[in-house]
């Protein structure tokens, strides 16, 4: 029986995982969840599955939690209690799955734990790759890649370890194994949009995926192509893999999930239908594989279809390339300025195509240094936001 902490319990990727412990509650114990301030749906989950911590994002909305519980869950607020259920000695596992930048302390705590770390949030290892991997290193944690597109590489590469006897997160550097690896990308819902019709774009539209079901934030991530961007600096870290050795590629069925290109002339790629509970299910139970509740894809129903990206309709992730190559704190800055040029986005005061041009603006003003701490990271990050606000200010 494994202890899941779930960051993020009321997301998508907290409730795929909660599927999976309902599937399987044999092998699996809701230990502790956390949210932001949803505490409504919250107090569902805690009535449900009793956990012994709950953490909310703040005091307010844990009072109302308090308030409305009648079980043993002890209730508790704020980044540090986050951190606390995440590295707290009874927790086994913890689904890291806090959207944005927020997530990347708690799972940096379940690096440093030596927690089984199963991560949704990409953007603790865009923020603080190096400072992470080396965490997960010292501490001998686990880390299982639970993004659908890292999870089938890290699934592919699975066969190759069976002969190396190697760990995948920390050997693949595309030395005599590996020529690249591949990440699909839907290519969202603007996909086959005139570029001059996409400046009336509004956020109902950008957050209308067509195969996949996530939160506002990242659902535009996807319209722009930032989200692969994202990914792209994730696989760089996750399997030891130099920016040329990383390639996108337009899948608009979303059913190939990602490929591995070997030196022999081999592909091995992973399919399934675009449903998260495959991924996180795999990250419970490796090295095994559990019921998940997903069926299995139909190929004689799929028409599968492989396109490069536009970079004039995509300039999103020749962004992300150009922080990866950069180096140092760009990538940090670059995630900073896409999360306050979202927002603004959101908020209706940039336009779609803003979006890009307010991450590009920012880069070219914030200077890349070099970050040998968590605080580094955390005051590259302030100032980045800053630069973008100072940016976005001039659209307005």
């Amino acid at each position: 029986m494994k202890n899941i902490t779930i960051l993020g319990a009321t997301g998508s990727i907290g409730s795929s995982t909660l599927s999976i412990v309902e599937a399987h509650p044999d092998k699996f114990r809701v230990f502790a969840l956390s949210a932001n301030t949803n505490w409504r749906h919250m107090a569902e989950l805690c009535k449900k599955y009793s956990p012994r911590l709950a953490v909310m994002a703040d005091e307010s909305s844990a009072s109302k939690l308090k308030d409305v519980l009648d079980n043993d869950t002890d209730v508790l607020s704020g980044d540090d209690a986050i951190c606390q259920i995440a590295s707290h000695q009874q927790t086994d596992y913890v689904m890291a799955a806090i959207v944005g930048s927020a997530g990347m302390s708690s799972a940096l705590s379940a690096a440093n734990a030596g927690k089984r770390v199963m991560l949704a949030n990409k953007e603790s290892l865009v923020l603080a790759g190096n400072i992470f991997i080396e965490a997960i290193k010292n501490s001998g944690a686990e880390l299982i890649p639970v993004d659908s597109e890292h999870s089938a590489i890290f699934q592919c590469l699975q066969g190759d370890l069976l002969s190396t006897g190697s760990d995948a997160i920390d050997t693949h550097d595309g030395g005599s194994t590996i020529s690249k690896v591949q990440l699909t990308a839907s290519g969202g819902p603007f996909l086959n949009t005139p570029i001059d019709c996409m400046g009336s774009i509004t956020p109902e539209q950008a957050c209308a995926h067509p195969n996949w079901s996530m939160g506002r934030k990242i659902s535009v991530d996807s319209a722009t192509m930032m989200n692969k961007g994202l990914e792209v600096i994730e696989a760089h870290y996750l399997f030891a893999l130099r920016s040329s050795q990383i390639d996108v590629v337009i899948h608009p069925q979303s059913i190939v999930h990602s490929s591995v290109y070997y030196n022999d002339g081999s592909t091995l790629s992973q399919l399934g239908v675009p449903d998260m509970r495959s991924a996180v299910s795999y990250a419970m139970s490796y090295p095994n594989r559990i019921f998940s509740g997903v069926e299995p894809v139909d190929l004689t129903k799929q028409k599968l279809e492989f396109y490069k990206p536009d970079p004039n309709r995509f300039p999103c992730l020749g962004l992300a390339f150009d922080a990866l190559n950069s180096g140092a704190s760009s990538m940090g800055s670059l995630n900073a300025a896409n999360e306050v040029a979202v927002l603004a986005f959101l908020n209706n005061k940039i336009k779609f195509l803003d979006i890009n041009k307010v991450i590009d603006q920012t880069l070219g003003l914030v200077a890349s240094s070099k970050l040998e701490s968590l605080e580094d990271v955390v005051a590259n990050d302030k100032h980045a936001r800053q630069v973008a606000d100072e940016v976005i200010s001039s659209y307005v």
